[in-house]
């Protein structure tokens, strides 16, 4: 009999921040899997180390950080067949995804190849947004207001044209992009209303008004801004 596969979330990246449930699942684990920036570290593994057992198996995919398609979707391929292996041995295989699994998680890419296989459960975690959004004191959305959630590679006239028509906005993966994010946000007249936060819920966390930002920005790092269009208090 097969083995199941868990698409754990992790949460934004302090452990206390995982769900009961994602550390229960990884402490008893055998196997566990999680990406790797090609030749470094895994962020996913540091934030669940202290609950991996130290004789777990562990997967490891080297996920190469380009705007090229084909050498990530090779590491996935890869991953998700050491995963079959594992799974056909019929052992249960804990997948550690930073965030939530499901939202611009890297466990969708493994799901995509091997659900249809066999027995895949998900188990939701707190997202960056939220976690922004926490750590800021911005509330996000309230009554019939929307939220727009965007990622920061989007070009400058579609960033511009969705920000404007937008309510509230949460920008995404601002990283090398802040400077065209900057602009846009200062050239729509919005600025006041932007906050910048990077490494949310980290030692190394910083949350400024988006005019004070620094001029360089790490990966994890997100813009939230709110019009107050719906006057909820």
């Amino acid at each position: 009999m097969s083995g199941t596969l868990f698409g754990v979330g992790l949460g934004p990246g302090a452990p206390d921040l995982m769900t009961l449930r994602a550390a229960r699942l990884i402490a008893g684990a055998g196997v566990v899997a999680y990406p790797t920036l090609a030749g470094g570290e895994s962020f996913a593994r540091a934030i669940a180390a202290e609950l991996i057992k130290p004789d777990a198996v562990e997967i490891v995919m080297d996920v190469p950080m380009t705007t090229a398609r084909e050498p990530a979707q090779k590491a996935y391929d890869k991953g998700a067949a050491d995963i079959a292996a594992a799974l056909d041995a019929g052992q249960d295989v804990v997948y550690l995804c930073e965030g939530d699994p499901f939202f611009y998680g890297s466990f969708m890419y493994i799901f995509a190849r091997l659900a249809d296989r066999y027995d895949v459960q998900v188990v939701p975690g707190v997202t960056s947004i939220t976690a922004c959004a926490a750590r800021a004191g911005r509330p996000l959305v309230a009554r019939n207001e929307r939220l727009t959630v965007l990622p920061g590679p989007l070009p400058e006239g579609e960033l511009r044209a969705r920000i404007e028509g937008a309510e509230s906005v949460a920008i995404m993966k601002v990283g090398r992009h802040l400077a065209k994010i900057r602009d846009v946000i200062d050239g729509l007249g919005l600025t006041e209303f932007a906050t910048y936060v990077e490494r949310a819920s980290l030692p190394q966390e910083v949350v400024l008004p988006l005019a004070d930002a620094p001029k360089d920005a790490p990966y994890f790092s997100m813009i939230l801004l709110t019009k107050g269009a719906d006057a909820w208090l």
